[in-house]
Order: C-alpha cells, then structure tokens, then sequence
C-alpha cells in the first residue's frame, strides 16, 4: 500500500491507533533517519495492524473511525506518526507525544541531507528546503522552489540536478509498503496484545498495566488523560512516577488485589472513584513519608511499590491514624524499601502484603511479621552501609536519618531536618574525605564514594569546604559549631581524621550509622520492639551487591567535568556525573555511569546518551539495554553533539 493511501486512510478513520498502544517516542534523529532511508529508497519495514470492527475498536484520540472494518496500528506507529507528521504538517488525531520531533525538517538540495531547521544556518541558503511545504505543496510546491532556484545564477546551473533530488523527495509518498493484517473473530483484546508483543520483541512490550488501561479507557476515554494528570502534579513535587504504579494504587483500592486483571469487570465510574480516593492516599503517604522521615524526592524515595499497600491500608483506615500506627506504618515502609521486599516479583509480594493486611491478625503487625520472616533479622549492621555511590540502597537511610536526626550544617550549624530556603540552602551530597585527594592516594571507585564518606550539607557550605582534608577543617568545624561534627555520626577520634586513617574513619562511622539507623527505628516501633530483637535463628551476613561502572580516578573526572562544562555553553542541558542507571520498575541499581543525560541533549526531543570512559563491556551492554547512545571519548562525543544536535554538517 502506497504511504499516500496510508496517510488517506489516517485521514478518513478506515486507520487508527489502538488504544492499548504507548504514546509517540521518537526523536529527532530517529525522524531524520527514516526520511533518509526512504528518500535512498532503503527498506524501512512493513506494516502490521488489526482489522476489526469499527464499533467494537477501542482507539486512541478524539477522532471519529469509519464505520465498518477498521484496522488499528500493531506495529509501525513511530513511523506512521512521523510520516504523517512531516507530510500533513501536524500531528494526527490519535497523537500523543511531543510534535516537534517532527516538525521543521529540511533537506539540502547539494549535500541529500536532512536537519531540523536551525535559523543562522540554513535562513540565508535556498537549498535547504522545507520538507512539509513541498510535499504539501506537491507539484506546485515543486514549480516555487525551481523558480527560486533558476532565478538564482549561482544555482541556476545545477537546477536540473537539483530538480530530479526535489521530484525524488516528492516520490517518497509513493513508496509502497507491505501491510500484513490480523483478523479473523476470535482475536481477542488479550490475543492482539500478545501478538503484539511478539511482533515487538525488539521494542518495549506491553505491560499487563497497558492492557488493563487499554479496557478502561475503552469505557473511559479519557482515563489516561486523567492519570497522567496526577502523575505531572506529583512530578512538579520531585517524584517520578509510572502509570502502571499509579494503576497499581487504583487496582489496591478498588479490589484489594495486585493483579490487573481484577480490574476487567469494573467500570468507569468505579475506576474514577477508585482514582480520586487512590490519589488522595497518596498524597496521603508522601506527606507522611517526607514530614516523618524526610524523603522528600525521588532519588532517596525506596520502596515505592510499598505504596500501594499504605494506600489501601490508608483508604480502609479513612486516613484515621494514631500517632502509633503512623510511625508503624513508617516503619514498614522504610525497612521494606531498604531490604529490597519490591525488587523481585513485584505482583506476587504485593499480593501477600495486601492478604497480610486483610487477615486476623493486626494488619500492621502482620505486615511487619511477614517482612520479618521474609527477610530475617531487621537490625541494622555496620556493614550494612558497605555500599557505594547514590544509587547504592542505603543511601536513603543516610538521608533518612539526616532528616529526622538531629544533624546540623557545618556552615552554619542549623538543623538539616528544617525546612530551609534558597538556591544555595538545598541539601547536596558532600565527600568528607574529598574525592580528588582520595584518588591521589589510589583508592578505588567503590572507596572513593563509599556511602560513609557521604555526608548532606547545604550547598554554601559544600563550596566554602571545597576539596580540603577533615584534618584541616574538621577543627575549625567543631570550634564555630559544637557538636555539629558528631550530629552527623562523625568519629571524634582526631587521629581517624588524617587520610592515612581513611578506612578506619569508614568503618568507625558505619558503626555510628548503624547506632543511629537502629534507634530512630526503635522510635517508630513507641517501645514495641519485638521486631528488631535478634534471634539465634537470624543471618548476620551482609550482601554487599556488586555495582560497575563509575568514575576511576580524578583525571577522569576533571575530562567528564570538562564535557559538561562544554556542553551547558552550548546552550544544552547539564548532564548528570555518576548517574545512577535504576531499574525503572524497581529501583534496583545496576550501573553508575560516568556522565548522562537520561532524558537526552534535548529533552524529549533526543536520544538518552552517555560518555563512558575507560569502562567495561558490561557497563556499555548496561547501558546501551537501558536506552543510552555511549561514546567512549570526548572527541566522539563532541562530533555527535555538533552534527546531529547542533546540526553542524558541512555543506
């Protein structure tokens, strides 16, 4: 079928998207590769959609389907969309995503180039030409540009040549593709979505969550709209949040099940009520999470999938707690984060929590007693704080406990736990033993960042301390501001202070970590600590999870710096040094990556990348899996910037 019908059909609602698909994701080099594909006239892949019947074709967007045989888009729906996009000039009805991934293209009549319009490169040059007006225009789209370009002596001569390239990208409308069609009565919602995902096996699959959402918005349109509503207020707090979480919420509420498929045979109003009381526990929850333990955004917030129980809990409760059931509550959820309850079979283990709290028995101290006899022993060991960098799982207890401890600033000796104002008051992350002293001394990555040489101060005082050694300005510390070295768990032993002491200092402040963590949740428990008391029966054995990747000495981090330094210059976005790559759904970490832009150069609009230097095969594998474009070199990665962000090609 030629793209021109393709486009019609579009058009005329006989083609649309189903609504089980995601939105659109491309960038704009994904964009301007496929046009470059077809106006070489390479393969760009077929087509496969569901022919079904129009009354019972649950699609996405505003736009009406013709009556009769339908067909809903399986797999092409990145390339449709873009397609479109470039050729009508807008985004179809069915789109959902961010329009100027496609939008302003151009394509250079000498070099057979495509670039997104920039105005100081291509505003004074009649041979870049603008994809949408000349495929809109068509033939007399054709005639205005050749024209221009007789009219003009230093182009006039190449007109022929430049004629067959405009009459060639004009052709591209014509190309055919291959559409394959499933039909037939008995293919199922469930069936289609599994095809899909076989079809797509290569891609992101369907979750059972898009399934679910897929029948809900069938009944309520405007479902995920709703959703995604909420999801953006929370964001606007510092969390980032899935739909499928939140769908997880509204599945809690509403039926007291983890699994998706309870939620087949409610119905809209119930689903929209389900939502607003899901939405109300949350804010619930994080008010109670960040007032009472201080994790206030979404880098320390572990264990969300414990927010689905604490919301069904919460709406069963009416949000009535005491003082006593809060904390219980709290402490719950934090140990349940720290011991990782939610990085494996998510759906199962919800499952059993949400059974725990239907039961006989208090549904707190059931939670709990399940947790327990999950994990074992709930006290805290030193070596528990083995870990390294800020994705490491204690992390957030060392958050934690600066927020509800009484640690004080060492600039100015006020409470961390205080709600403090200004650019320069906002917590950052602060190497006691300073990472560029560290690395001349040939300690390692995982020594360097060890989560007991992290302490949390504000960013003033980080600046004013600078790469100093504690030796020389832990004294000064401790006589401006009694006490305030020791309220953040800091050994008052001198002699650990000198950088030949460093791994004595490491271990002596874990200890003093782990007192603290063990007595701030003793709190939580008012006195009630059946919990934390250790039996003969409980392991004692740490697993200290092994982590790649990260920066290896300071020369490596002065040249990522420098990277950083030359791309914000440039007028793009600050990338992240030692990113943190997480399992999106769990949390769990996998990877530090030297420096990354998760969500692209151009957010929204480009590619997740990250520069890798001097590290394994495995750390790129990592990397590359969760969507990133590595570049091993500063030279490599600067070219990229310039010819495909920036668009400096030479012409």
């Amino acid at each position: 079928m030629k793209i021109s019908t393709i486009l019609d059909h579009i058009d005329s609602g006989h083609m649309a998207l189903p609504e089980f698909q995601r939105g659109y994701v491309w960038t704009r080099d994904q964009v301007r590769g496929l046009f470059d594909s077809l106006y070489k006239r390479h393969p760009v892949g077929g087509l496969l959609v569901w022919a079904t019947e129009a009354k019972t074709a649950d699609h996405r967007g505003d736009g009406p389907v013709a009556a009769g045989i339908v067909k809903l888009l399986l797999d092409g729906q990145q390339r449709m969309t873009s397609l479109y996009g470039v050729v009508r000039g807008e985004a179809p009805q069915f789109f959902d995503g961010n329009d100027k991934a496609f939008k302003d293209l151009r394509f250079h009549l000498e070099t057979e180039t495509f670039a997104f319009y920039q105005p100081i490169k291509m505003q004074d040059d009649p041979l870049w030409i603008d994809v949408s007006a000349l495929l809109q225009g068509g033939n007399d789209g054709l005639g205005t540009v050749m024209a221009g370009l007789w009219s003009d002596p230093e182009h006039g001569r190449n007109a022929g040549t430049y004629n067959g390239r405009l009459n060639k990208l004009l052709g591209i409308t014509e190309i055919e593709l291959h559409v394959e069609e499933v039909t037939g009565t008995d293919k199922t919602l469930d069936i289609v979505v599994d095809i899909f995902n076989k079809v797509n096996s290569g891609g992101t699959k369907l979750s059972k969550g898009d399934l679910a959402l897929a029948k809900i918005c069938s009944e309520w349109p405007d479902g995920r709209d709703a959703m995604k509503a909420k999801l953006k207020e929370w964001e606007g707090s510092g969390y980032r949040f899935t739909l499928d979480w939140l769908l997880r919420s509204v599945n809690t509420v509403l039926t007291g099940e983890a699994k998706f498929s309870y939620l087949h045979d409610k119905n809209a109003e119930e689903v929209q009520d389900a939502l607003k009381r899901a939405s109300k526990q949350i804010d619930v929850s994080l008010n109670l999470i960040a007032g009472r333990l201080g994790l206030d955004h979404d880098q320390v917030f572990f264990g969300r999938f414990a927010v689905p129980i604490m919301v069904r809990y919460l709406d069963q409760k009416g949000s009535s707690l005491s003082a006593k059931e809060r904390d219980k509550l709290l402490f719950w959820f934090a140990q349940a984060g720290m011991w990782g309850r939610f990085s494996g079979s998510t759906e199962s283990v919800i499952d059993q929590d949400l059974a725990a709290l239907e039961g006989d028995q208090d549904g707190l101290d059931a939670l709990i007693d399940k947790l327990r006899l999950w994990h074992g022993n709930l006290q805290i060991l030193p070596d528990h704080f083995n870990g390294w960098s800020l994705g490491a799982r204690f992390y957030p207890v060392l958050y934690l406990l600066t927020r509800m401890g009484e640690a004080k600033d060492w600039g100015t000796g006020l409470p961390l736990k205080a709600s403090l104002l200004g650019k320069m008051s906002k917590l950052e992350v602060h190497h006691i033993f300073p990472k560029a002293q560290l690395y001349k001394h040939d300690y390692k990555r995982a020594d360097v960042n060890a989560l007991g040489n992290f302490c949390f101060l504000t960013k003033d005082t980080n600046l004013a301390i600078s790469d100093r050694l504690p030796e020389e300005y832990f004294p000064e510390i401790e006589e401006k501001h009694p006490g305030a070295l020791a309220s953040q768990w800091i050994p008052m032993d001198p002699s650990l202070w000198r950088m030949e002491r460093y791994s004595d200092f490491l271990e002596a402040r874990k200890a003093l970590l782990a007192q603290e963590a063990n007595k701030r949740f003793s709190e939580l428990l008012h006195g009630d600590e059946r919990w934390l008391d250790a039996s003969d029966d409980d392991s004692h054995e740490v697993d200290t999870p092994i982590v790649v990747g990260g920066i290896s000495s300071e020369a490596e981090e002065q040249e990522l710096e420098s990277i950083n330094a030359w791309v914000v210059e440039l007028g793009l976005k600050e990338g992240e040094i030692a990113f943190d790559l997480s399992d999106a759904e769990t949390g769990v970490q996998q990877a530090v990556l030297d420096l990354a832009w998760p969500d692209g150069l151009q957010p929204g609009l480009t590619v997740p990348v990250a520069v890798l230097l001097n590290e394994t095969k495995d750390v790129v594998s990592l990397a590359s899996s969760g969507g990133f474009r590595c570049f091993s070199d500063k030279a490599t990665f600067e070219s990229y910037v310039e010819r495909e962000i920036l668009g400096a090609e030479t012409v």
